[in-house]
């Protein structure tokens, strides 16, 4: 038999939705608007599916990679969950880039990516689409400045 608990001191608490899920909506792929963004070499395309990365909360973003385009090393302070959507994904970790340290992650796999490893990625067999989910806000920074795009080159 269960009892009824009668508590006299019980205060609801509003229910405080994350950005951008505060109503039921869907974001079809097509939906995606590929943007450039600073940070990563400049054929590479990002969309922000959910949330706003820049601002502290959960976001969604997919990032599309060109074949052949390579991340150099770099590290993000948040921790992150890669899902590969297509192509391969190639990692690896340091804060070298080491192409006998990549690993190969097909559509479907899930890359756990703790905060401020050091890792560098390559598009070695052609595009890949992957979507990450973390915690805002999105923050990288390259091993070496010499590789940040951001960065101008005065010679």
């Amino acid at each position: 038999m269960m009892r009824e608990s009668k508590s006299t001191d019980t205060k609801v608490v509003p229910h405080v939705h994350q950005p951008d899920q505060d109503r039921f909506h869907a974001i079809r792929p097509e939906d995606a608007q590929w943007i450039s963004f600073p940070a990563y070499p400049p054929t590479v395309r990002l969309a922000i599916m959910v949330g706003e990365p820049s601002k502290p909360g959960p976001y969604t973003i997919r990032v599309k990679v060109p074949a052949d385009n390579k991340f150099m090393p770099h590290k993000h302070p948040e921790d992150r969950v890669y899902t590969v959507l297509s192509g391969v994904f190639y990692i690896g970790l340091g804060e070298e880039f080491d192409e006998s340290k990549l690993v190969a992650y097909g559509p479907g796999s899930i890359v756990v990516l703790p905060g401020n490893q050091p890792h560098f990625h390559w598009a070695k067999s052609g595009e890949y689409i992957t979507q990450i989910t973390a915690i805002g806000p999105l923050g990288l920074d390259y091993v070496d400045p010499d590789n940040d795009p951001r960065i101008s080159k005065r010679h």
